[in-house]
C-alpha cells in the first residue's frame, strides 16, 4: 500500500487524538506553511534552526501576536512528536514567546445593552445567547434543538473547548425568541427533507449507530443551518 501523504498522517493522528476540526485546520495550515517557507523541504530534513527561522520570520516580517506564534509552535511541535515520533532535545527547548498581559475591557451594562439593541434578527438572537449563557460563538452556532430545555431553564452543551459537556442556564428574556428561531429552523428542516437535504453531521460514528438521527429535526442545529442558508441558498 502507498504510503499516506504528510498531511493526510496529521490529519488522521489529530483525529485519532480527538482534536477538534477547527484545531486540525488550524494546526494542518500552520505545517503546510512551515514547509513551504523551508521551499517544501521535508520535516525530517529539518531541525531547530529551521524552525526558530519560521518563528522568527512570523514575528519579525509577519508582526503575528505572541499567541498565534505560540500557536504555530504548538503545531509543528506536534507534527514532530506525535506524527514523525521524532523525539529531539532542541523540541523542548524552543522559547515560547512571551505574551503580554494586558488588563481586560469589560463593557459595563449599559453598553452591551446599547449593543444589543442595535442588533436585529439571527444576529441578535446569537449575540444574546452569548451574553445571557456564557456560550462561546461557535457552541452558540452548533447548538442543536435536542440541547434546549425549556422547562428546566437550562442548555446542554456538547463537546464544549476540552471536548468536555457541560450545562447552562437558560435566560427567560430570550426563551420566547429561542423558540421561534426552532420553528424557523422546523420549517427550513421540512423544506430541506422534501428537496432531499436536511441532513446534519453526526461525530464519533454516532450517524452509524443511529442512523436516521441526521435527518431529524432534534439533531439539527438551529442557527447555523439558517445562516448558511441565507449565504448559499441550501443548506448541505
Amino acid at each position: 500500500m502507498t504510503k499516506p501523504r504528510l498531511i493526510d498522517q496529521v490529519r488522521s493522528i489529530l483525529r485519532l487524538h480527538h482534536y477538534s476540526i477547527r484545531t486540525e485546520e488550524t494546526y494542518v495550515q500552520w505545517i503546510k506553511r512551515f514547509i513551504f517557507f523551508h521551499n517544501k523541504r521535508h520535516p525530517k530534513e529539518m531541525g531547530e534552526k529551521e524552525v526558530s527561522a519560521f518563528l522568527t520570520h512570523l514575528a519579525v516580517d509577519k508582526h503575528v501576536s505572541a499567541s498565534t506564534q505560540n500557536q504555530a509552535l504548538s503545531a509543528i511541535l506536534f507534527l514532530y512528536k506525535r506524527v514523525l515520533e521524532i523525539e529531539l532535545e532542541w523540541l523542548d527547548n524552543v522559547v515560547r514567546a512571551k505574551r503580554p498581559k494586558y488588563l481586560p475591557v469589560v463593557l459595563t451594562k449599559t453598553e452591551v445593552m446599547r449593543v444589543l439593541d442595535a442588533m436585529t434578527g439571527t444576529n441578535a438572537l446569537i449575540a444574546k445567547l452569548l451574553y445571557g449563557t456564557g456560550l462561546r460563538l461557535m457552541e452558540a452556532l452548533r447548538l442543536r434543538v435536542q440541547d434546549v430545555d425549556f422547562e428546566q431553564n437550562q442548555i446542554m452543551v456538547r463537546s464544549g473547548k476540552g471536548g468536555k459537556d457541560r450545562i447552562t442556564t437558560l435566560p427567560e428574556t430570550i426563551k420566547n425568541d429561542l423558540r421561534l428561531q426552532i420553528g424557523k429552523a422546523r420549517v427550513l428542516h421540512s423544506n430541506d427533507l422534501s428537496e432531499g437535504y436536511g441532513r446534519v453531521y453526526l461525530p464519533f460514528a454516532l450517524d452509524r449507530k443511529y442512523p436516521g438521527q441526521g435527518w431529524s429535526l432534534v439533531g439539527n442545529i438551529a442557527f447555523l443551518r439558517l445562516i448558511v442558508r441565507q449565504i448559499q441558498g441550501r443548506v448541505w
